[in-house]
């Protein structure tokens, strides 16, 4: 299951550190244990800041626990650079930059909640799934 690529949507990562009982949490921890792998752009790794640095009350972090959450999520994920844009494609323009993600990578599932914003995606072969429906993909 090593070579288990995803395109984590920011909520993911936000849901994730909030509660430690739902799915979302259960995907960060998969990707702590290499079971699955992010990819991730720079881009999308700056969007991850801003969610954590504008929350981090809500979500009880400093901002050095923020570093260290973005440096270990960057030292387990693949980088990917974007040389083509495909805006405005999706029905919400701030999440164009996770479908070029999925496309340049050749990415098969973006991982969110917010399923109705990546409608669309399927015509580049990439499927938009909740966390829970990955993580049963991967039992």
């Amino acid at each position: 299951m090593n070579d288990y690529k995803i395109i984590m949507d920011t909520n993911i990562l936000f849901a994730g550190l909030y509660s430690s009982t739902g799915a979302s949490h259960q995907v960060l921890r998969l990707i702590d244990s290499g079971k699955i792998k992010p990819v991730i752009s720079v881009t999308l790794l700056f969007e991850y800041e801003d969610v954590l640095r504008r929350n981090c009350k809500k979500l009880q972090i400093s901002d050095r626990q923020i570093d260290v959450i973005l440096d270990n999520l960057c030292a387990l994920s693949d980088f990917q650079k974007i040389y083509f844009l495909w805006r405005p494609y999706l029905k919400d323009p701030k999440d164009d930059h996770i479908l070029e993600v999925a496309v340049a990578s050749q990415t098969q599932r973006i991982i969110t909640h917010n399923l109705k914003d990546f409608e669309g995606s399927e015509k580049f072969g990439i499927q938009a799934i909740p966390p829970r429906k990955l993580l049963e993909m991967t039992r």
